[in-house]
């Protein structure tokens, strides 16, 4: 015999007290998690739909603005886009004068952030789906636990009648009764696993749902990131930084053209007391010519 059986602590009693208070309590777990299931479920599905874009249109417009130089025109286009793909491009227009391997790590990068806020509380959804089946077969164990102690009271009520003599109606009686209270006991044992089905089964579908969906968000915002790379990896770092330098200068307002005007000016006047220099001294070499030939 062990030390605790000794003391009188049977760790069979100590559970069969526990299953004695009833499998509701698993029920109504079931029912909270269900509960935050749903809310989950209609919290990523609003959510998805808001970043849902026309991904062919904002890639032919991302393409026409890119191969026509428009660098911030790209980057306002994407910034009206609500899609992800959008916002990994857009990192990488950032970067674009760095080159194109600077364009790519920081694509990465918002790819990675992207994918967290894609994936949120997904993992909650999956813990349900393959957990609550379990938490409902616990009820049906505790009730299973109830019916056999009830079954066990049965037969103790009826060595007692035995053995007292009693009437064979009240005999009949307590068993109608006992095992009436085994059949309820089964009965909820059965709800509370079929609960924890209905629990699991529509989070299971969901979470299946959701990550096809966030692979086909992650593979659009590849596409888009694609477009970027091409062109950068076509143009080179060097030609990019130059188109944006220029996009720059035109978009600064224009100086004043005053000091233009005024430069020009006195570039008139040097040029025209240049000539009339080079003629004062043509005409003194010809007046030398002429007295020379006259001595």
């Amino acid at each position: 015999m062990s030390a605790l059986a000794l003391v009188g602590f049977s760790l069979i009693q100590q559970f069969t007290k526990l299953a004695m208070l009833g499998a509701e309590w698993v029920m109504w777990l079931l029912i909270f998690l269900s509960v935050l299931s749903v809310a989950l479920m209609l919290e990523r599905t609003v959510l998805y739909r808001k970043m849902e874009d026309d991904l062919e249109k904002l890639a032919e417009d991302l393409r026409e603005l890119l191969r026509s130089g428009d660098m911030e025109g790209a980057k306002a286009r994407l910034a009206r886009s609500p899609s992800p793909a959008a916002m990994v491009a857009l990192a990488g227009l950032n970067e674009a004068d760095r080159g194109a391997e600077s364009s790519e790590e920081a694509m990465m990068g918002a790819t990675a952030r992207v994918k967290l806020v894609l994936e949120r509380n997904l993992a909650f959804l999956a813990t349900v789906g393959n957990n609550a089946p379990f938490v409902g077969l616990l009820g049906t164990v505790i009730g299973i636990i109830q019916a056999f102690d009830a079954l066990k009271a049965q037969q103790a009520a009826a060595a007692t009648a035995a053995a007292a003599g009693g009437p064979a109606a009240q005999q009949a009686a307590a068993g109608m009764d006992a095992a009436g209270r085994v059949m309820g006991t089964i009965a909820e044992a059965l709800v509370a696993t079929a609960i924890g089905l209905f629990v699991a089964i529509p989070a299971v579908a969901f979470y299946n749902w959701a990550s096809r969906k966030v692979k086909a968000i992650l593979s659009s915002g590849d596409t888009i990131s694609h477009v970027v790379l091409a062109h950068l990896k076509a143009k080179g770092p060097g030609e990019v930084a130059h188109r944006v330098a220029e996009n720059v200068k035109k978009s600064e307002p224009k100086s004043e053209p005053k000091p233009a005007k005024s430069e020009a000016k006195e570039n008139k006047k040097d040029t025209s007391s240049t000539k009339d220099a080079s003629e004062s001294s043509a005409k003194d070499e010809k007046r030398d010519e002429g007295a020379s030939k006259k001595d």
